[in-house]
């Protein structure tokens, strides 16, 4: 004998709970004809009636009464296993795998890898930082962090809320032996520590004062791809540093590092999550997206 099938099943249960037929075919979406084919069927293979059957009423039968006792226990469970498959859809397991530069880790990691910790408590996150930029897709990551300016195409791209502030900065010993400048043309008198984009390229620092922008191409004698190296680098007295504010506040604060130009820094777009568009909005980015989106609206 072959095992009834579910359609069957619902079916039976749907028939008794509605008495008729053609109201049991609507609520299931399919058609009387094969609502009476299904059930129908069953009864063949059973070799029982289930039904008693009138132009206007439609009952069950003693062994119908018996077989709708049986089953609708484990329908109940089937349904509400599926339901509980179903939800964790939405509800990610495993191992989320970011790639960042170090100043995006300190970005993303409080208070949002945090927060997401707490909510999916089920999930590891493995956070590589790096100052490339790599392919996320192919070195098998999730997600990344960088700047707007950073992210390749075909990304979505979502916000972290902080807008990046930059600092050039030197040493006390350094300001000892030179001038501080009061204008970007005048760094062409500094020793400079360069920066390097992951890429290789050079970086030109960024000013900007009422309306008046400009890049400028410092000459240096260091030249470094990593901002804590370079703020290391300006604490050895080796030059001026044009890094991330999150990078030295704590050195400036202490007076190990002196900021100068502060009215020609104006706030840069901040870091960003993204990942591919084609992704749908579920699994680990979607709800790492998702944290940073309910955070953004906790904070408005």
């Amino acid at each position: 004998m072959r095992p009834a099938k579910l359609i069957e099943l619902e079916a039976i249960l749907a028939i008794a709970r509605r008495g008729s037929f053609r109201a049991a075919a609507n609520d299931l979406g399919i058609s009387p004809t094969a609502i009476g084919n299904a059930v129908a069927g069953l009864e063949d293979e059973l070799g029982v009636r289930l039904f008693d059957r009138t132009t206007r009423r439609v009952d069950l039968t003693a062994a119908g009464h018996d077989f709708v006792r049986a089953i609708a226990p484990a329908l109940s469970d089937i349904h509400a296993a599926t339901e509980a498959a179903r939800s964790r859809r939405d509800s990610p397991t495993g191992t989320l795998r970011i790639n960042c530069s170090i100043a995006g880790g300190h970005q993303i990691l409080v208070p949002f890898i945090t927060e997401f910790i707490r909510r999916y408590g089920g999930v590891k996150v493995d956070i590589v930082t790096e100052g490339r930029l790599v392919d996320i897709v192919h070195a098998g990551f999730d997600a990344g962090v960088r700047v707007a300016s950073a992210v390749p195409p075909n990304m979505t791209i979502v916000p972290l809320g902080q807008r990046l502030r930059y600092r050039v900065v030197g040493s006390p010993d350094y300001f000892k032996a030179h001038p501080r400048p009061v204008h970007p043309h005048e760094l062409s008198e500094h020793d400079c520590i360069r920066i390097r984009w992951p890429s290789g390229a050079p970086y030109e620092w960024e000013f900007e004062k009422d309306g008046e922008a400009m890049q400028v191409d410092v000459p240096w004698s260091l030249s470094l791809d990593n901002h804590g190296l370079i703020a290391r680098a300006a604490l050895a007295g080796l030059g001026l540093a044009y890094v991330a504010e999150a990078e030295i506040a704590d050195h400036v604060a202490s007076g190990r590092l002196v900021p100068v130009l502060g009215d020609w820094m104006p706030p840069s777009p901040g870091f960003c999550l993204y990942f591919p568009e084609r992704r749908p909005m579920v699994g680990f980015a979607g709800a790492l997206a998702q944290v940073i989106a309910d955070m953004g609206r906790q904070g408005d």
